[in-house]
C-alpha cells in the first residue's frame, strides 16, 4: 500500500497521487509501527484456533473493505452528495477499516475522514497516528486532523472551524463535480455554519451510512460468525464460575476479559441483572450478591472480533435450586416470543408487517422490551422496529432483504412484580429465509 501522508493540507493540485511526503527515515519507522498494528497483528492465535476446530472461516478482509466502501459511494450517489464526512468511530471503522482509541473518540471529535463519491479517501488523524492506516486500501491520504472542540479550541472555536471547513469544501470543489451536496455524520453548528458560508449544502450523513450498512456481505457475515463464536466462547466462560455468591460486577468482568483475548474491543453497556434487579429491565450490573436460586440475566452488547457488534441475550438460573412456577412461566412466554418472532423473519416482509404479525404479551400485564427487532452489525443499527403501540408515534417502514441481520428481542417481566427474562437471537436474512447465527444454548432446566 503507498499512502500519502503529510504534516500539512496537502496541495489540491501538482502532486502525485499516492505519494508519501516527508524525510525516508520517519516512513521506515511508521512502516514498522504499523507492521505492530492490531489489524495487522490480527485477533490472535487463540481465537484462530478455535474457529477452526469449529469450521468457520475467517473473512477476506481487503474483499471486505472494498465492499464497505463501494456500499457508502453507492448511497452517496443516490442521495446526489459528492461525499460525506464522517466522524463517528463505527462509521469511519466501516468506510476504512482504520480505528484509533474508538471509545474516547466518540466524545473527542479529532479524527474524521472525507469520502467522496468519485475520489481519494482522506483521513485527518489524531497526533501523529498515521502509521495506524498502513493495513487498509481504503485510505488514499492522511493529514493531520484540525479539532475544533471546545476542550482542543477553547475560545477559537471559530478560527479552527474556519480552517477545517476551508478543506473540507476544498475536497467538495475538486471531487463534486460541480456538485456541493455534502453529507456528514455529526457536527457542531460552527462547523455546519462554517461549511454553508463556503457554499457547501449540508445533509443528514446518518442515514447515508445506516443504509450503507443495512447489507452485509459474505465476508461480513464470516467476521460476525467469528465473532458470535467467540463472544459464546466468553459467555461459556461466564457460566461456569456463575455460583452463589459471586457478585454481578465478578460475573460480568469475565466477558470483557474473554472478548479481549480473543481481539474483541469494548461492551457497549453493563447490561447484567440478577435476582429482584431483573424486573424491570434495563439495571446495569452492581455489586450485589449473586444468590442461590436466583435468575441472571444479561444482554452482550459486545463489539467482538473485526469490530463485530455481538448482541445476544441469555438468562441463566444460578445456583442448585429447583425453578420456581413463576420463573418458568416468564422463561417459557420469552422463549416463545422469540421463536415464534423468528420464524416470521424472511426476504420481502415489511417492517409494518413484523410489528404486527409478532407475538406480543398484554402491555397492562407485562413489560416488554424497547422493541420486537433492530439491525446489528459492526453496533446496533437500522431498522428498529417497533411494538404496536409505538408504531404511530415512531414507527417507519421498509422491506427485509437478504444480506441483512436482525436481533430478535424480548423481555419479560410482570408488572406487578416477580422474575424477569431477557432473551435476543441474533439471525441473517438468507435468500430464502433465515438463519440464527447465535448458538448457545436456552436453560433447559426453565423449559421442562
Amino acid at each position: 500500500m503507498s499512502v500519502q501522508v503529510s504534516n500539512r493540507p496537502a496541495p489540491l493540485t501538482g502532486q502525485a497521487h499516492g505519494r508519501r511526503i516527508g524525510p525516508a527515515a520517519s516512513h521506515a519507522v511508521a512502516d514498522a509501527a504499523g507492521a505492530l498494528n492490531m489489524h495487522t497483528l490480527g485477533p490472535g492465535e487463540e481465537a484462530l484456533v478455535e474457529w477452526a476446530r469449529a469450521g468457520l472461516t475467517p473473512p477476506d478482509l481487503a474483499a471486505m473493505r472494498r465492499h464497505r466502501l463501494a456500499r457508502v459511494r453507492q448511497q452517496l450517489r443516490q442521495a446526489d452528495c459528492a461525499g460525506i464526512v464522517l466522524y463517528d468511530p463505527v462509521n469511519v471503522r466501516y468506510a476504512t477499516d482504520s480505528t484509533n482509541m474508538q471509545v474516547w473518540l466518540l466524545h473527542n471529535a479529532s479524527r474524521y475522514v472525507f469520502v467522496p463519491a468519485d475520489g481519494p479517501v482522506v483521513l485527518w488523524e489524531f497526533d501523529h497516528c498515521d502509521f495506524l492506516s498502513g493495513h487498509t486500501d481504503s485510505i488514499d491520504e492522511i493529514r493531520p486532523c484540525v479539532p475544533w472542540f471546545y476542550f482542543c479550541a477553547g475560545d477559537r472555536i471559530p478560527e479552527q472551524a474556519a480552517r477545517w471547513a476551508d478543506e473540507i469544501a476544498a475536497l467538495v470543489r475538486q471531487h463534486g463535480g460541480g456538485n456541493t451536496r455534502l453529507a456528514i455524520d455529526r457536527c457542531n453548528p460552527e462547523g455546519v455554519a462554517a461549511l454553508e458560508r463556503l457554499g457547501i449544502q449540508m445533509h443528514n450523513g446518518e442515514a447515508v451510512m445506516e443504509r450503507a450498512r443495512e447489507i452485509k456481505s459474505e465476508d461480513e457475515i464470516r467476521a460476525m460468525r467469528c465473532a458470535i463464536h467467540a463472544c459464546e466462547q466468553g459467555m461459556a466462560v461466564m457460566r461456569q464460575h456463575l455460583s452463589p455468591g459471586i457478585s454481578e460486577q465478578r460475573l460480568w468482568s469475565y466477558l470483557h476479559a474473554e472478548n479481549v483475548a480473543r481481539g474483541g474491543e469494548w461492551i457497549e453497556t453493563r447490561l447484567l441483572a440478577s435476582g429482584p434487579r431483573c424486573n424491570p429491565w434495563y439495571q446495569e450490573c452492581s455489586s450485589r450478591t449473586i444468590e442461590n436460586g436466583d435468575l441472571v440475566a444479561f444482554d452482550t452488547d459486545l463489539v467482538g472480533s473485526y469490530g463485530i457488534c455481538v448482541d445476544t441475550s441469555r438468562t441463566w438460573l444460578c445456583g442448585d435450586r429447583k425453578p420456581s412456577a413463576a420463573q418458568r412461566d416468564i422463561y417459557q412466554r420469552a422463549w416463545e416470543q422469540v421463536q415464534h418472532n423468528t420464524a416470521l423473519l424472511r426476504p420481502g416482509v415489511s417492517y409494518h408487517e413484523l410489528t404486527y404479525r409478532a407475538l406480543r404479551y398484554p402491555p397492562d400485564t407485562f413489560r416488554h422490551y424497547t422493541c420486537l427487532y433492530h439491525g446489528v452489525g459492526l453496533c446496533d443499527e437500522a431498522p428498529i422496529i417497533y411494538f404496536p403501540e409505538a408504531w404511530q408515534s415512531f414507527g417507519y417502514d421498509g422491506v427485509l432483504e437478504a444480506g441483512m441481520v436482525l436481533c430478535v428481542e424480548s423481555y419479560l417481566g410482570r408488572i406487578d412484580g416477580g422474575p424477569g427474562v431477557k432473551l435476543e437471537e441474533q439471525v441473517l436474512i438468507t435468500p430464502d429465509g433465515h438463519e440464527v447465527l447465535t448458538r448457545y444454548p436456552f436453560e433447559d432446566i426453565l423449559l421442562r
